[in-house]
Order: C-alpha cells, then sequence, then structure tokens
C-alpha cells in the first residue's frame, strides 16, 4: 500500500490529510479480453476479493463485482452461456475512478455521490492514468472516521487553549473584586468550554466599578464577541472614567458599532447583528451610593432586613445591535445601599433556564425568592445556594445558555443577619 499524503492548509500546518493513494491495495487483475472462465478462476483463488478490476494497457476500464458476478454464473445454463465469452460481460462500465492525490475528504464525498455500489465493490485508484490499486469502502470511511476525529481533536485541544486564555483574561477583575470586597460572589459558568458572558470589576480609592455582561451567543463566537466587547469597556473606562456608568455604556454602544461594522447608516449592510446586554454601575463608599445604567438586563437590591428586593432595570436595548442608534443614551438610576444590604445582577442564563415540574422559565421571582430565603448566608454560600438550586430547577433539560452572576454586601453581614446566623447555628 502507497503512503500518499498533502497538506491541507485550513487544517493547519500539523495535520496532514492522507489521499486517495493511501487506500490502493495491490490486486489481481484482468484484461478486457480475457474470458469469465478467467475470471472465475481469480476468484476461487483468492476468496478475499471483493471485486476484480478490469484493465486495458495497464489502464482500468471497469470493475467485476463478486457478488454479482457469482449470482449470474450460478444461474442455469449460465455458466455454458458466459464462461467463454469476454469478461466486459458482468463488468461495471462505470466504476468511481479517483487519482492518487485526491484528497480522503474530497474521495469520501465522491464514494457518497456514486451510491452504494462504491461503498460495497470499492473503487479503483490511478496514478498517471494506470492502475495504482483497488480502495475497499469499509478502508474509506474508516479512515475518514479518523481523520475526523484527530480534527475534533485538535479543535478542541484550541477551545481548551482559548478557555485558558479567556479566564485568564477575566482573572484581573476578579483579584480586584477580592480586594475590595469582604463579602462577594461571582460565578462564571459558561454553557461550552468558552462563553458570551463576561464580567469587569475596578477597585477606585473612592470606591469601586463593576459590570456584568452577555453577548450574543455562547461558545467560540460568544467567546469572540466579548474580546471585543471587553475591550470597548476597558477604552470607555479610561476616557470617561467609572463614576458615570451610563455614559459608559454609551461609549461602548458607539464602539461595538464602529469595530462590528454595524451602523444603521452605513452604505454597506452589515453581515452580523451582534451586541451585548449588560449592567454597569459604580458604588461609592462614602455616600453608600450605587448607580447604575442597564440595558435589558436588572440589578437586584435586597434590603438589609431581608424583607424587600428592589428591582432596577433600565432600558429594553441592547449595545451594539444594528438597530440601536449610535447616539442612543443610556440613564442612571441610583439607590442607596443600606449596611448589610444585597447587590446582585445575573446574566439571562439564570432567568431563562427551562425546568422545574412545569418545564417553565427559572424566573426573576424565583430569583427574588431565592435571595430572601438565603438572606442570612455569606455571599459566597448564598451563591453556591444560588447554583445549586438553579441546576436542580434545571433537572433533565439542556443547559440553554450561560450562567454568570455577581452578588456582594457592600458593607458585609449587618448586626441583625449576624444575630440571624448565630441562632440559626
Amino acid at each position: 500500500m502507497d503512503n500518499h499524503f498533502s497538506l491541507t492548509p485550513a487544517m493547519g500546518s500539523s495535520l496532514y490529510q492522507p489521499t486517495a493513494g493511501a487506500l490502493a491495495v495491490n490486486v489481481p487483475v484482468v484484461s478486457f479480453d480475457e474470458n469469465n472462465a478467467e475470471v472465475l478462476e481469480i476468484f476461487g483463488q483468492h476468496k478475499e476479493l471483493v471485486s476484480l478490476p478490469v484493465v486495458e494497457q495497464g489502464r482500468p476500464i471497469g470493475l467485476i463485482s463478486r457478488h454479482i458476478f457469482m449470482s449470474q454464473m450460478s444461474k442455469p445454463y449460465h455458466r455454458e452461456l458466459y464462461e467463454r465469452k469476454s469478461c466486459i460481460a458482468f463488468m461495471d462500465k462505470n466504476p468511481l475512478i479517483v487519482d492518487a492525490d485526491t484528497p480522503i475528504e474530497t474521495l469520501g464525498a465522491l464514494a457518497v455521490a456514486s451510491g452504494d455500489k462504491t461503498l460495497a465493490d470499492g473503487f479503483l485508484i490511478v496514478d498517471g492514468g494506470k492502475l495504482s490499486g483497488l480502495g475497499s469502502g469499509l478502508e474509506l470511511m474508516r479512515m475518514l472516521v479518523a481523520l475526523q476525529e484527530e480534527k475534533n481533536r485538535q479543535v478542541m485541544q484550541s477551545i481548551d487553549y482559548a478557555s485558558v486564555i479567556q479566564r485568564a483574561m477575566l482573572s484581573t477583575s476578579r483579584s480586584a473584586m477580592s480586594q475590595a470586597l469582604d463579602d462577594a460572589c461571582l460565578v462564571w459558568e459558561p454553557r461550552d468550554v468558552v462563553g458570551g458572558d463576561f464580567y469587569h470589576f475596578e477597585h477606585h480609592a473612592d470606591g469601586w466599578f463593576a459590570a456584568v455582561a452577555d453577548c450574543t451567543g455562547h461558545g467560540v463566537p460568544g467567546a469572540f464577541l466579548t474580546l471585543i466587547a471587553s475591550s470597548s469597556l476597558k477604552q470607555a473606562l479610561e476616557l470617561h472614567g467609572p463614576r458615570d456608568p451610563a455614559l459608559v455604556m454609551n461609549e461602548v454602544n458607539r464602539s461595538m458599532k464602529r469595530v462590528l461594522g454595524q451602523q444603521a447608516d452605513s452604505e454597506k449592510q452589515s453581515e452580523s447583528d451582534d451586541g451585548m446586554d449588560a449592567c454597569f454601575f459604580w458604588f461609592e463608599t462614602g455616600s453608600r451610593q450605587l448607580v447604575c445604567a442597564n440595558a435589558k438586563m436588572s440589578l437586584f437590591v435586597l434590603s438589609g432586613d431581608g424583607e424587600t428586593v428592589q428591582t432596577v432595570d433600565g432600558k429594553r436595548t441592547g449595545l451594539g445591535y444594528v438597530d440601536t442608534p449610535d447616539g442612543m443614551q443610556w440613564e442612571n438610576r441610583s439607590v442607596t445601599v443600606e449596611p448589610g444590604a444585597v447587590v446582585f445582577v445575573s446574566t439571562d442564563g439564570v432567568i431563562d433556564q427551562i425546568g422545574g415540574a412545569k418545564n417553565i422559565a427559572f424566573g426573576k421571582q424565583r430569583l427574588r425568592n431565592l435571595l430572601q430565603e438565603h438572606r442570612h448566608l455569606p455571599m459566597p454560600e448564598l451563591g453556591r445556594q444560588v447554583m445549586a438550586t438553579h441546576r436542580s430547577y434545571q433537572g433533565t433539560q439542556r443547559r440553554r445558555d450561560d450562567v454568570t452572576f455577581f452578588g456582594c454586601r457592600p458593607g458585609g453581614i449587618s448586626t441583625n443577619n449576624h444575630e440571624h446566623q448565630e441562632q440559626r447555628t
């Protein structure tokens, strides 16, 4: 068997795709002017031979299937009638013939297009027009499977490393959050290996800025979009500072539309319509004022006594989309966060997850009730309770989206909450 390989640039320099020549097996052949008695003798001597190539001056002109030939010759009087006649009587005159340098994936497509006979009886492989050997449909399938497995392995290696990069990109914000907040939780759980959610956190002398965002899609496309959105956010913060979230949001919208070429008044219609939902918020430590801007993402504030949950909503318009105006103006909303209060924001991967006995969305109300139920717990434990309840609610349903949420007590657990904890203990 000859080993023919060709480099397929689209698959990268580390993956060589075998060609048809790798499947060429040397087998007996019969000349077009030989008779069926000689064909019968060859099949009798080579029990493993599925098909017999017919050649003329070394060039293949057809293929005789053992199954068809033996079936015909076993019929009454057929052996007497055809034994001395030319072997082309039972020859397939249009078998699949391919060059030895044909890529395996191309060969697979040709084999499928030529029909079941190619997979059953095989195909002829030529090199310079001369017969190189007979190819087996079964071996072709095995090689295609092996090639696909190798491609999948390389793709998954790339995606796994992309996950390392994405997590590293987010690690700075997680570290800043740990330095700024004594009681906080942060969950980032992509549906696939990489995801379309991201978060951002900055610690300043007089407070901190946080952002939670959900980009269009998930998996690799969503992850690419997070790079664009995160870069736009960092540039906007450098330009305008963190204390006016709405202004930052306006700038991120313009930047994303520009990078993605999604301006509505552009002469050339954009091939994409991608963007993100987000919540940007600034907390001033001295005044305990939380200022937030919302784009299709709610922020929840659980009161210090745990009795009420305030939902802060914003505009029902996402950032960066074709239909979102370049000059779109989001608005700031201000909330005073009393000691012991909980600030919580999540992407719709939490709220929109289908599950439960009625197969309906998890919903905002169920999330609010969950925050109240576990209000006495430290935030890391509260975050674990949210995820445990969410997974239980999901049950056998598939995960619909990436899940990201951020929660904190800007002033730590209040004295009343400490007393509740001691009583529960």
